[in-house]
């Protein structure tokens, strides 16, 4: 398969689609409002995650050959990417949002996409597909269904800053596609080039867009491209072979930051779907870190547990990435409470 003509295809055709969208969006009114967050500065063209969405619909429709679970994909995705359009144009109501995306998770298993079992580390294979009722394998369909929710709304959160989303996707579908042309991975590796090739699609568009999205950024993506990324990536993360471990070691930043962040805000009797300035990102703006250096540092962190990803095969080394990923995020986290402190 020749992997460069849908690389750069997606590159080409999300860079012209985002010129045109610098251009035209003005004239459309589809910019963002900065005073709605306190920001004092003009504004700027806002839902971009149309170009990316646009763009990886017309790259899979040419270069991937259409099967029952990439239908499943392309449905599911482009009723996220509408979600979050309209969410972003009308804020509609958290609980609509959840219950579309819900949906859209719901029709990926529909179509064939799903989590049959887990390997965990000392333990062994985690079945999930001993409970059929009406067709349905339920704790597959289930647990699928949440990592979707999970993953979409985590690369959702980290959208705080500008470059974070798109960086971060770029990395994490370098990783996927890696993973899906392993061929130690797979029994079959030729089943995986659509998924490989779909990858390759989501990296490069994420990479035509952070050229633009690194700060100080010149369009945004907004919900329509935040939410759209991270059903793709989880999608991707089901059909790769690495699945749930090698995810959370490349998302593994994000993940937990809004595994504390929903924490934090229902303990403190906050709404959980209710956005503030606290997340990891934010806390390291306020100790005196740059958008850009916010940026570089989450794409190093992401870069080198992907890099591991890839390379880890055994179950047992991907458990102990993941305890040192959590070290690093509770050392990050004490370092953000403390720091704020001395300087007062």
């Amino acid at each position: 398969m020749e992997f460069w003509k849908p690389a750069v295809t997606a590159f080409l055709l999300t860079l012209t689609l985002i010129i045109l969208a610098i251009k035209f969006f003005p004239k459309l009114g589809l910019m963002d409002r900065p005073h709605k967050y306190g920001l004092k500065r003009a504004p700027i063209p806002y839902y971009g995650g149309l170009t990316v969405y646009l763009a990886f619909l017309t790259c899979v429709l040419i270069f991937v050959p259409m099967d029952r679970e990439v239908v499943g994909l392309i449905i599911g995705s482009s009723m996220v990417a509408m979600v979050g359009f309209f969410d972003d144009l009308f804020s509609i109501s958290p609980f609509i949002r959840l219950f579309l995306q819900f949906l859209a998770a719901c029709i990926l298993v529909y179509f064939g996409v799903g989590i049959l079992s887990i390997n965990l580390p000392f333990i062994g294979v985690l079945d999930f597909t001993g409970i059929i009722w009406g067709g349905v394998v339920v704790l597959s369909a289930a647990f699928t269904v949440l990592w979707v929710m999970t993953i979409l709304n985590t690369m959702n959160f980290i959208d705080g800053v500008s470059g974070l989303n798109s960086g971060v996707t770029f990395v994490a579908a370098l990783t996927m596609f890696f993973l899906s042309i392993n061929p130690s991975l797979h029994a079959n590796p030729e089943s995986q080039i659509p998924m490989a090739t779909i990858s390759l699609i989501v990296a490069m568009a994420a990479l035509a867009f952070l050229i633009f999205d690194f700060p100080k950024a010149r369009i945004l993506m907004g919900d329509t491209g935040s939410t759209f990324f991270g059903f793709l990536l989880a999608t991707l993360a089901i059909y790769s072979g690495g699945k749930v471990a090698t995810a959370f070691l490349v998302l593994g930043i994000p993940i937990l930051d809004m595994i504390w962040v929903v924490v934090r805000r229902t303990l403190s009797g906050q709404k959980f779907w209710k956005g503030d300035l606290k997340h990891l990102h934010h806390r390291l703006l306020n100790i005196g870190f740059s958008e850009r250096g916010v940026v570089v540092l989450y794409l190093v962190i992401t870069a080198v547990f992907g890099f591991n990803a890839v390379l880890l095969v055994s179950s047992q080394q991907k458990f102990f990435m993941v305890i040192a990923l959590t070290v690093l995020m509770v050392l990050l986290a004490a370092a953000l409470i403390i720091l704020p402190k001395k300087q007062k």
